[in-house]
């Protein structure tokens, strides 16, 4: 009886221990974007939970390391390699980037703790455009290739606009822009035939009238909502696939790494932190305003996410011929 209960307690010790972990000082949310970008955005309501609902009782402090496309932030990270006082905040160009760039870090280099939304994408043009539909668009493109901007070179952005052509056999020329928004501004003012924004980028100018969606790259339209533009709502929007674009679902998530090295404790520390922060009414205000779908990964689903999209990914860049030596 007495080796029973010796062994039952051995069994429970590294599970109390794994619980037992708590940040000794304050916590560093490394945001690997400018102040104002979506990034930043995602790291301050992630900090401003947190506080209001005392999840933690330690102070965080929000530093931004944007240059390169976020690669500062991830180097950074690398540097801090065994502390799990700092936590990374970024998107898919953690284990994107170094395919088109050599960097002073690999995506191993960090641990994977959790996404937490993921970004829909949006086929946009002019408001005025004579485009009235994505097949639309695509026959006009067919005939001769369109201007089509968005954020950063070898990016999200162009990667889309590439698998649009390959999928439709359509051309487009793209015109990287230093962020969404300015891409948004350039489609607005007519300087450009179209974008794939996110729907929170364009938000302002379809609200105006001044762009127009054709349809998202998802697998289901976007939830209902309060309408914003005269009588149209994100769920009036068609999905891409309907229209003609063989491209089931493109997203890019809203993520968040600790440094490689730390005890695995601390890695389950944060993922039951973000998840209780996701479970707050205040997150869910966040996804709204910011027109992002919740999806909160972890553990092994949230890698096998970032291996199949690595794949995805790789393929088009050995394609276009954009993969660093």
């Amino acid at each position: 009886m007495l080796k029973t209960l010796t062994l039952a307690l051995a069994a429970l010790l590294p599970m109390a221990s794994a619980q037992a972990w708590e940040p000794q000082k304050p916590i560093e949310f490394v945001v690997t974007s400018g102040p104002g970008g979506g990034t930043d955005s995602f790291a301050r309501a992630v900090q401003a939970i947190i506080v209001k609902h005392k999840l933690v009782d330690r102070p965080i402090i929000v530093s931004n390391k944007g240059g390169g496309s976020g690669a500062e932030g991830f180097v950074y990270g690398k540097g801090a390699a065994g502390d799990p006082h700092k936590l990374v905040f970024g998107t898919n160009n953690e284990y994107l980037l170094p395919f088109v760039a050599n960097l002073p870090y690999a995506p191993e280099d960090l641990t994977p703790v959790a996404a937490m939304a993921m970004d829909e994408f949006v086929l946009w043009v002019n408001g005025e455009s004579p485009y009235k539909s994505a097949a639309e668009l695509l026959a006009a493109a067919k005939e001769a290739p369109l201007k089509f901007g968005g954020s950063q070179s070898k990016d999200v952005d162009q990667t889309l606009v590439t698998m649009v052509g390959e999928a439709t056999g359509a051309r487009f020329t793209y015109i990287p822009f230093k962020s969404g928004n300015e891409a948004a501004v350039q489609l607005a003012g007519g300087h450009i035939d179209g974008n794939t924004n996110n729907p929170n980028e364009n938000r302002g100018q379809w609200q105006a009238g001044m762009v127009r969606p054709l349809c998202v790259f998802a697998t289901a339209r976007l939830p209902a909502g309060p309408k914003v533009s005269g009588d149209l709502g994100w769920a009036d929007i068609p999905l891409c696939r309907d229209e003609g674009i063989a491209i089931d679902s493109y997203q890019m998530p809203r993520a968040v790494w600790l440094p490689g090295g730390v005890p695995a404790e601390a890695t389950a520390f944060y993922t039951d932190l973000l998840r209780k922060v996701s479970e707050t009414p205040e997150w869910q205000d966040y996804l709204a305003k910011s027109s992002q779908s919740g999806r909160f990964l972890t553990g092994e689903e949230w890698q096998a996410y970032i291996r199949a999209e690595q794949d995805r990914v790789r393929a088009v860049y050995q394609k276009q011929g954009w993969l660093a030596g």
